[in-house]
C-alpha cells in the first residue's frame, strides 16, 4: 500500500471529512516514515484574515508498517482556515503541503489545505432533500389563454408560439427582449400535473415582477406582478395548487440593480413617481450612485438600462428586507423562498439582512444564490465572501458540477469530474450540499442538447439563429444527454431541469435558449428518460443525504455509490468508445461491465 504524509480525503488522516461546524473537534494526523528520523511535528494553521500561522505541536501516535502518525486535535470558530504541516528531523526542517487535489508531499512549493467552519446553528430546508427543481422562464412556458389586461403599448405580442425569439434590434416594434409569447402564472398552474409527473418538488420562477423586457431582470416595480403574467390572485392560486401537488415555489430576487424604466429611477417618465433620475429630492435618490447627475451613473456591467442599486443604503435595504419589505410581501403569498440574482455582487450587509428576512417567519424557506465559482472561497469586492457559513445563503447554483459533467460526457475526463465533486463536497458545509442546485443548463447558458451535439459554435447571432443539430449529431447528443442526466440526478445535491431540456429543445445563448416550450412537439424519448430518472430518484432514499463514495474512475468512466442507512445505489457511466469491466464492491457483484456510451444503476 502507498502511504502519503497527508490526504485530506482519507479517514486515516482526518476523523471527519470536509467542512465542520463551529465547536466540533477535528483530528488531523500526519504520517511519516521511520527513516525521516522525526524530532517534532506541527500543524500550521491560520484563519483567512490573518497573515501568520499558528503552530500546534502534534503528539506521536500509532504505527502502521514503517510509518508513524503524529496527531493533533483542533476546535475552531466559524470562518475559513488554511493549514499545512512541518516537522523537524535529524536531516533538517521540512514542510508538508498540498501538491495534488488532496494529497500532501514534503515540499516547499505546494499549497495549503482549506478548512471551512460553518455556524453551529446553520440549517437548510429538509423539504427539498431528494427532490427536483424545475426552472421556468415564465413568458415561455405555457399560455393559459387568460385575457391579458393593462399591457403596455410598447410591447410586441408574438402570435406564433413556436416562432424563434427575436435576436436583433430592428427599428420596428419587435426587437430583442421586447417580444412576448404570453406565458403566464395560470399556464404554469395548468401544467402542475405534468411537473408532478417529472417528480418536481420545487419550481424556480425567473422574475415575475413588473419590468419592461421579457426576461424581467430590469425590475420596474418590486411590489407588482407583471400584467403579462397575471395578478396577485393568480400567484396565490398557483402557490396553493402547487402545494397540493407537493411542489413549492421560489421567486427570483433581483436586487443588485433595477431598470432605468422603473418606479424608482423613472428615466422615461412612464410612472407618476418622482424617480431618482427626475430629482435629487426623490425618495429613491440615495438608492443609486450618480457620477454626474442625471445621465452618468453606476450601471450593472456598464449597461445603462440597469442602474446599480446602493444596497448598503438603509432606505433601500429596509425596503427589500424590512418587516414590511419586498421579501416579506411575497413570502406572505406562500412562496417558499428566493433565488438571488448575481448574489456574489451583493455586499455582505444586505445578504445578512436578506437571510433574516427570508427565515423570519419560517426557517424552512429556501435561499439560493447565483455564484458561478466555488462559493466557499470566492473573493469579490476585494474580500473573501462568506456565502455558505450559515448567515447568508442556504446554497448556490452548482456551476462547477454542471461544467464538469458536460466536459466529461463530451470528451471524457473522469478524474476531473470526480475531483470537482470531491472538492465541492470537501469545501462546502454539509447543510449547503444537501440543497445544492445541480443544473446542466439555465436561462444564461446554451441549451444542454446544443452544447453536447454541436460540432462548432457559430460566432454571429445570425449564424446561431439558423443553426440546428444534424440528424446524426442530435442522435449523439441525446445519448450523451442521458449520461449527463444520470450524473446530475445521482450526485449529491438537487437536480434542476431548465424548462424544455426534458423535451430536447435546442439553442445557443440568450435569446435562443429562451424559446417557448414545444407543447405537442416534445421528444418523447428524452421526456420518458427524465421521468424514469425522476422515479429512480424518488424511490431511493440514498439520494437525499446519502454518502458519496467514489469506486473507480479513469479518463472515460466514473463509478461511485450513494448510501444511507436504508439503501445503496451504485452508478457507473462510461463515456468511452469501448466496453469496460471494473471492480465494484461485492454487494454489487464484484465485477461490473459497462458498455460504451452507456450507464448502469444498481440499487440494493
Amino acid at each position: 500500500m502507498n502511504y502519503y504524509p497527508f490526504d485530506s480525503r482519507n479517514c486515516l488522516y482526518r476523523n471527519k471529512f470536509g467542512s465542520i461546524a463551529e465547536g466540533e473537534t477535528l483530528r488531523l494526523s500526519l504520517l511519516l516514515h521511520k527513516d525521516a528520523c522525526v524530532f517534532d511535528a506541527f500543524l500550521m494553521i491560520r484563519e483567512d484574515s490573518e497573515s501568520k500561522f499558528q503552530e500546534l505541536r502534534l503528539e506521536r501516535g500509532e504505527w502502521i508498517d514503517d510509518y508513524q502518525f503524529f496527531n493533533g486535535q483542533i476546535t475552531l470558530t466559524e470562518g475559513l482556515y488554511w493549514y499545512s504541516f512541518r516537522y523537524t528531523s535529524a536531516y533538517g526542517d521540512f514542510e508538508v503541503k498540498r501538491t495534488g487535489e488532496s494529497l500532501g508531499s514534503v515540499t516547499n512549493e505546494g499549497e495549503c489545505w482549506q478548512q471551512t467552519v460553518y455556524s453551529a446553528d446553520f440549517s437548510t430546508p429538509d423539504w427539498l432533500n431528494g427532490g427536483i427543481i424545475y426552472q421556468i422562464f415564465p413568458d415561455r412556458f405555457y399560455n393559459s389563454g387568460k385575457i391579458k389586461e393593462n399591457i403596455p403599448e410598447d410591447r410586441y405580442i408574438c402570435d406564433d408560439w413556436y416562432a424563434q425569439p427575436e435576436f436583433r434590434q430592428p427599428k420596428n416594434k419587435k426587437r430583442l427582449c421586447n417580444d412576448y409569447y404570453g406565458g403566464d402564472l395560470k399556464g404554469i398552474e395548468e401544467k402542475l400535473p405534468y411537473l408532478k409527473g417529472l417528480g418536481v418538488s420545487c419550481i424556480y420562477l425567473n422574475p415575475i415582477f413588473e419590468a419592461h423586457s421579457n426576461h424581467r431582470y430590469n425590475t420596474a416595480d418590486y411590489l407588482k406582478i407583471d400584467s403579462h403574467l397575471g395578478d396577485e390572485k393568480d400567484l396565490e392560486s398557483l402557490v396553493k395548487s402547487a402545494k397540493k401537488h407537493g411542489i413549492e415555489i421560489i421567486l427570483d430576487g433581483v436586487f443588485s440593480h433595477t431598470g432605468d424604466d422603473s418606479v424608482y429611477f423613472n428615466k422615461y417618465n412612464r410612472y407618476d413617481s418622482v424617480g431618482a433620475y427626475n430629482s435629487t429630492s426623490s425618495p429613491y435618490f440615495s438608492w443609486f450612485n450618480f457620477k454626474e447627475y442625471p445621465d452618468k451613473y453606476a450601471a450593472w456591467w456598464g449597461i445603462e438600462s440597469l442602474p446599480e442599486t446602493n444596497e448598503n443604503d438603509l432606505s433601500f435595504s429596509d425596503f427589500i428586507t424590512g418587516e414590511n419589505g419586498v421579501i416579506k410581501h411575497w413570502l406572505d403569498f406562500g412562496v417558499k423562498g428566493f433565488r438571488l440574482d448575481v448574489a456574489d455582487e451583493l455586499p455582505d450587509g444586505i445578504l445578512d439582512k436578506i437571510r433574516i428576512a427570508v427565515k423570519r417567519d419560517d426557517k424552512d424557506n429556501y435561499l439560493l444564490g447565483e455564484v458561478w465559482e466555488d462559493a466557499s472561497n470566492k473573493i469579490s469586492y476585494g474580500s473573501r465572501r462568506r456565502f455558505l457559513r450559515g448567515n447568508q445563503l442556504d446554497s448556490v447554483m452548482n456551476y462547477p458540477f454542471a461544467n464538469a459533467i458536460i466536459d466529461f460526457v463530451k470528451g471524457g475526463n473522469g478524474a476531473n469530474l470526480i475531483n470537482t465533486v470531491m472538492s465541492i463536497l470537501e469545501n462546502y458545509p454539509k447543510p449547503a450540499i444537501k440543497v445544492l442546485m445541480n443544473h446542466i443548463g439555465t436561462h444564461d447558458t446554451a441549451r444542454v442538447l446544443t452544447m453536447l451535439g454541436c460540432d462548432y459554435i457559430p460566432k454571429t447571432r445570425e449564424e446561431q439563429a439558423v443553426y440546428s443539430l444534424s440528424f446524426e449529431n442530435r442522435k449523439k447528443a441525446i445519448n450523451l444527454l442521458k449520461l449527463a442526466v444520470v450524473l446530475q440526478y445521482t450526485l449529491p445535491g438537487v437536480p434542476s431541469i431548465y424548462y424544455g431540456d426534458e423535451t430536447g429543445m435546442e439553442g445557443f445563448g440568450d435569446p435562443f435558449c429562451r424559446a417557448a416550450y414545444p407543447w405537442g412537439r416534445e421528444n418523447t424519448e428524452i421526456l420518458g428518460f427524465y421521468k424514469k430518472m425522476g422515479k429512480i430518484r424518488r424511490e431511493n432514499s440514498a439520494f437525499k443525504t446519502g454518502e458519496f463514495i467514489p469506486v473507480y474512475y479513469d479518463n472515460e468512466i466514473v463509478c461511485y455509490f450513494r448510501k444511507d442507512d436504508k439503501n445503496q445505489v451504485l452508478v457507473a457511466v462510461n463515456c468511452g468508445n469501448h466496453e469496460k469491466e471494473i471492480v465494484v464492491p461485492e454487494i454489487f457483484g464484484g465485477l461490473l461491465k459497462v458498455k460504451s456510451k452507456s450507464f448502469e444503476i444498481i440499487t440494493k
